[in-house]
């Protein structure tokens, strides 16, 4: 393992600004009083004003849809809400849905349900004894689906908004970095594997975002893990380490939102925040020239370490005959992977690496310089500290399971335990930038709260939001109906699910520490340490576990980086170091389940912990999403199929404690076997395959009665998601997409998981998912050009499959209606037509992937229908020629018998 402190760090160390913002309270949480007026850079004590004198600014009401749990909390008077924490004002406020919206939304649950149960026993009653097999078939996919309902629908009866109030927080812990301030330390995670699937643009991206954070310097930490342990990274990071010399002071100084350079200047208007407006124009110029020479040397850090490996190598008393190794700037050995691989330099194969590019800053602020010749900006008044910036890539051998994304947080955990300990974890994608400087602040207004439940407060989860996603939202990418929905409302039952990235934790939840009713941690991590749950642990780490069990405490930084540390640090990012442990099941993050994330917030729920939803305006953190079809679907599949790794592991929600509240519970048993319903409507949507062979099959009879029911439970639902429209604020658009990815996913990626989870069942062989790759068009003249991009894979199969029966069920249907006997005001014709409708509406919620399918032709969606008619048409005139009763009724009659219909192709349904 290499470990070592980067000697240059010292000089690039910058930090959050001495001084406030004059108008910090341009940047509100949603539904909350934030920054308030007082205290602003120019306030004589640079402090926050009492939140008791300051105006509330009460949106977290949304309109006439969100109330205040307690007004008294909510109208900001110290003596508000009789606070336990010594007459403290709450840190966040609580909010729940008018009783004028919730209870007909309640009202409407339980209508819906009393029809399904009436439904189920009129289907009974009235068994199609003709086609049994058919009647059980459907009776099947129909208490399976009411089921499904059940548990998706539950969760959602109280849903809860909790609001952090930022100005309570200054005021009880204080604003700024120095002595006064009471903020805890927070470690700070950023996962990458491939430079080339995860583009490095991104990473460098979000890494100076996280720099340029407002929150105190000295009070957090970034590590990022390369899982790829490339140079690339490594030298990235050396260039993010220089540029925030830059970046982060620019920021503070004026206010910039957002911190990530790539948006800030992609950003065509703004409004001014900071305190210096007269000198933005100037310094924004310099700062963006210096900005594209820094993408311009990440761009080409590829060429560049080739071509100083291949000058290194070509030297004769350095080359060796069988090596080409990888330089690095120094001159020494690359010791992660090589561009040509080597023994112990090769992909999942290669030692541990750990090094430090910044330092932890000192406590004291340390201003900038005044503009000069050589530095035009002027920093005289800006703290210029950065951060403590860590690389680490984990040892990998090729006999062990590294357990992908959950191995590296693991192991970054244990390694920021013996660098910054820092009692708060957050982690990120390395695609998801900070987007709101103060979004490490919020989720501490949660973890803090002196009311009593702060410290059972195991993760604060933010909603993820995207950019560069297609105007239309093609495929659902924004996921709001699931964000904004289905996780606002488990806020009302124990917390959200945790989704993977943006989500801040309590580190001694993560170390698999019960909530503190159930005993002190410090205690408990004894206990586990002695049952030899944390591996082979030196005395050094399990001491570091006991400090951080303490939520007030902040960063203590280690002077130096010494031969003992060092060899702690190559002790705990071993491959070997788990062995024998509870790593990956009651330790860190969960292994064996390609949804870590889910798994491992159901282990901190399942233990008594609460979890909370926290959504900022503007929006914490922004990311990107694959709107090119196919990668979008692998990345469904990967989701669909750890679901079902979940419930067929020891993460099952049945198997839970009574520490998990019965309606969490629901809620995670609908996570888990939600694909299972692809079954069922897979064999619905290929149903009108049938209709080649038989004039009638009846599922149910009367089939009149039976229309009726299914017309009734399907509206009442659509009626429910109207009002979940209404409460989450969401769009119809939202909604309408939601619902169309369901069906493309349901007909295509979920099969595939059922048959993973089949065969993952059968050979005991584990499932492997690709990474899904990000967004390529940023580099082509066509923003959204990934969304025209097809790349065939059987994947896609199943759904064109549907698409084509239904296409072709739609044509029979019109030519059935044109030869009906009667005419077209006949039974037959009618039915016709409303099976007809049927595959309508399969069809138009298969629309998004018809498009995607056609490529490029999908910017014109006009080919699309046309294409569609026309086949619908050549269809119905084959049916009328060839195909009709008229002239293939014996035929017909005598495959219909076979198959068990109704009846003869005469016979119309009977009466009740």
């Amino acid at each position: 393992m290499h470990c070592m402190a980067s000697g240059a760090a010292n000089s690039t160390m910058a930090a959050a600004a001495v001084t406030r913002r004059t108008n910090a309270g341009l940047l509100h949480v949603e539904g909350a009083a934030t920054n308030g007026d007082g205290g602003g850079e120019g306030g004589e004590s640079g402090r926050w004003t009492p939140a008791a004198k300051r105006p509330v600014v009460d949106d977290g009401g949304k309109g006439d849809v969100w109330v205040a749990v307690d007004e008294a909390d909510v109208s900001g008077g110290a003596a508000a809400a009789g606070c336990e924490d010594g007459g403290r004002p709450p840190l966040f406020r609580t909010y729940k849905v008018k009783g004028s919206i919730l209870h007909p939304y309640r009202f409407l649950i339980l209508v819906r349900l009393i029809a399904i149960v009436a439904f189920f026993a009129w289907r009974i009653r009235h068994k199609n004894r003709d086609g049994a097999w058919l009647w059980t078939f459907s009776m099947a996919g129909d208490v399976w689906f009411g089921f499904s309902w059940v548990l998706n629908q539950l969760p959602k009866l109280n849903p809860i908004k909790r609001v952090p109030d930022l100005a309570a927080l200054a005021d009880q812990h204080g604003y700024s970095s120095g002595e006064d301030n009471k903020l805890p330390g927070i470690d700070v995670f950023v996962t990458t594997v491939d430079p080339v699937d995860e583009p490095i643009l991104y990473t460098v991206n979000t890494i100076l975002s996280i720099l340029a954070a407002d929150y105190p310097v000295d009070k957090y930490a970034c590590y990022l893990s390369d899982d790829g342990g490339t140079l690339v990274h490594y030298e990235a990071m050396v260039e993010v380490a220089k540029f925030a010399a830059l970046w982060v002071p620019f920021c503070r100084k004026h206010s910039v939102e957002p911190r990530a350079p790539e948006n800030y200047f992609a950003l065509k208007t703004q409004t001014y925040k900071g305190g210096a407006p007269g000198e933005l124009m100037r310094d924004r110029r310099r700062v963006r020239r210096e900005y594209e020479e820094f993408k311009v040397r990440i761009d080409s850090l590829s060429t560049t370490i080739r071509q100083r490996s291949d000058a290194y190598n070509s030297v004769k008393n350095v080359k060796d005959a069988d090596e080409n190794a990888t330089w690095m700037a120094d001159g020494a050995h690359w010791p992660g992977t090589w561009f040509e691989p080597a023994d112990n330099h090769r992909k999942g194969h290669h030692d541990g690496i750990v090094q430090v590019l910044l330092n932890h800053p000192s406590y004291e602020a340390r201003l900038g310089s005044p503009a000069s010749v050589d530095n035009p900006l002027d920093f005289s008044s800006v703290d210029v500290r950065l951060p403590m910036l860590v690389y680490i890539s984990r040892e990998k051998r090729p006999w062990y399971n590294h357990q992908k994304k959950a191995g590296a947080m693991n192991v970054m955990l244990r390694v920021s335990a013996r660098l910054s300990n820092a009692p708060f974890v957050i982690n990120f994608d390395c695609d998801h930038y900070i987007n709101n400087s103060q979004a490490f602040r919020a989720p501490m207004c949660f973890m803090l709260d002196g009311r009593g439940g702060g410290d059972g407060t195991a993760f604060v989860q933010f909603p993820q939001r995207f950019d560069d996603v297609d105007p239309t939202d093609r495929y659902a990418n924004h996921n709001r109906v699931f964000f904004d929905g289905t996780m606002l409302s488990l806020n009302g039952v124990q917390g959200p699910s945790y989704l993977g990235t943006g989500t801040m934790f309590r580190r001694t939840a993560l170390y698999g520490v019960e909530p503190p009713q159930y005993g002190a941690a410090a205690s408990q991590i004894k206990a586990m340490d002695k049952a030899n749950k944390f591996g082979s642990t030196t005395s050094s780490f399990v001491s570091s576990m006991l400090d951080s069990a303490n939520q007030e405490r902040s960063i203590t930084p280690l002077g130096t980086v010494d031969e003992s540390v060092a060899g702690d640090l190559a002790a705990l990012t071993t491959c070997a170091y788990e062995y024998g442990s509870s790593w990956g099941r009651d330790v860190g993050w969960v292994y064996n389940i390609a949804t870590e994330d889910v798994a491992t917030g159901f282990r901190m729920h399942r233990q008594g912990w609460r979890s909370v939803y926290c959504s900022m305006e503007p929006a914490a953190f922004r990311g990107t999403a694959p709107i090119n079809l196919t990668e979008r679907l692998y990345q469904i599949l990967r989701w669909s199929g750890g679901s079902l790794e979940m419930f067929f592991s020891h993460s099952n929600a049945l198997l839970a404690s009574r520490r998990l509240y019965p309606l969490q519970r629901l809620a995670y048993l609908n996570m888990s076997i939600y694909p299972i319903v692809t079954i069922f409507i897979l064999a619905y949507n290929l149903f009108p395959v049938m209709w080649l062979i038989s004039e009638q099959y009846y599922i149910q009879q009367p089939f009149g009665t039976y229309i009726i029911y299914l017309i009734g439970v399907i509206a009442m639902i659509h009626v429910i998601g109207m009002f979940e429209v209404w409460w989450s604020g969401i769009t119809l658009l939202d909604w309408c997409r939601n619902e169309q990815f369901y069906m493309i996913g349901a007909t295509g990626v979920y099969p595939t998981a059922v048959l993973y989870m089949l065969l993952k069942l059968v050979t005991g062989k584990g499932i492997y998912f690709r990474l899904t790759s990000k967004q390529t068009a940023s580099s082509s003249s066509d923003k959204f050009a990934d969304l025209y991009t097809v790349r065939w894979v059987p994947l896609l199969i199943p759904t064109i499959v549907v698409i084509a029966v239904n296409v072709g069920a739609v044509g029979l249907a019109m030519g059935k209606a044109a030869t009906a006997t009667g005419g077209l005001l006949s039974q037959q014709a009618w039915f016709a037509v409303l099976g007809m409708v049927f595959n309508v509406w399969i069809l138009v919620l298969l629309y998004p992937f018809a498009l995607g399918v056609i490529g490029q032709w999908g910017k014109r969606p006009t080919v699309l229908f046309v294409a569609l008619a026309m086949v619908v048409a050549g269809v119905a005139v084959m049916y009328v020629a060839f195909l009709s009763p008229y002239d293939q009724a014996e035929w017909s009659a005598g495959v219909a018998a076979a198959l068990g219909q109704a009846g003869p192709l005469t016979k119309q349904p009977s009466g009740s």
